[in-house]
Parts: structure tokens; C-alpha cells; sequence
């Protein structure tokens, strides 16, 4: 259990620094946005009703966004950008880190083990499993790669 709580922790502090810095160069990128020539759009009415909705509801989708992958990186910039304020990131920073950091210790060190376990008891075995792992990973980018062109091929023609 001393693994587990040691791994969580560290997974904590690093996630804490590092959608907290993610954060820090929303807020900057935000506030230069508003200082270029892009500030009228930005002081739009419509621009402010969805900053208020964030700054509103966007506690919850930031503490949901670190149980997905990908999206916690964006969901923390946007937050910055969108100036939510601290009183409302922070906790949704707090919970939702501590949920990631203890998903990742237990399932992530348990996942370890069993690699461990396989490789030490059955190299072989471990081997094809590693490969199979990559294999559908590689699938799976390959796979949304063709989709992705094949949509902006398919705006493109919408166009002309």
C-alpha cells in the first residue's frame, strides 16, 4: 500500500503543477488576446455570455476532464483563457488531479506488475502481449488519422 500512496502522490504534485501551468499560459494567452486586434470579437456580447457559462459550469467539465485522455490539457488552457476564476478552478484542479493520480497509481502500478509478472514467469508471452498492445495502438492512430483527412476532404469538396 506504501507504493500506492508514494505513486499517487507524486502523480498528484505533478499533475497539480502541470494543469496548473497549463492554466498560468491560458490565462496569459487570454489576456494578450484581449490586448491584439482580435479584442473586439473578444468583448463581443456573445464572446461574454460563453465566458460567463464557463466560468459558471466549467468547474465541473475541468474536474471531468482529467478521467479522459486528451482533453484535460485543452479543458485547463480553456479554463486560463476563459479567466475562470481561481475560487472556482482550483477545487475542480484538486478533485479531479486526485482522481487522475489515483486511477493512474493503482491501475497504472497493478498494469506494471502484471507485465512484470509476465515477462519474469513467460518472456514470450510478455512479448506478444507488448506487441499486440502497440499494434492496436498504431491501429487506432492510423485509424483516426484516414478519418480526420478524409472529413476535411470532404468539407473541402462541400465548398467548391
Amino acid at each position: 500500500m506504501d507504493k500506492v500512496a508514494l505513486t499517487a502522490g507524486a502523480l498528484y504534485a505533478i499533475v497539480l503543477l502541470r494543469a496548473g501551468g497549463t492554466f498560468a499560459v491560458g490565462w496569459l494567452a487570454g489576456a494578450g488576446a484581449r490586448r491584439s486586434r482580435f479584442a473586439g470579437r473578444i468583448s463581443s456580447a456573445r464572446f461574454q455570455r460563453a465566458e460567463r457559462a464557463i466560468q459558471r459550469w466549467g468547474a465541473p467539465v475541468v474536474a471531468v476532464s482529467f478521467l479522459t485522455v486528451g482533453f484535460q490539457t485543452a479543458a485547463n488552457f480553456l479554463a486560463g483563457s476563459m479567466r475562470m476564476p481561481l475560487p472556482r478552478y482550483l477545487p475542480a484542479l484538486f478533485v479531479g488531479g486526485a482522481a487522475w493520480a489515483l486511477i493512474y497509481a493503482t491501475a497504472g502500478l497493478g498494469a506494471l506488475e502484471v507485465l512484470g509478472r509476465l515477462f519474469a514467469e513467460r518472456t514470450a508471452l510478455g512479448v506478444a502481449a507488448v506487441a499486440v498492445l502497440l499494434l492496436a495502438v498504431s491501429g487506432v492512430v492510423v485509424y483516426r488519422r484516414r478519418r480526420s483527412v478524409r472529413s476535411c476532404g470532404d468539407t473541402v469538396a462541400e465548398e467548391a
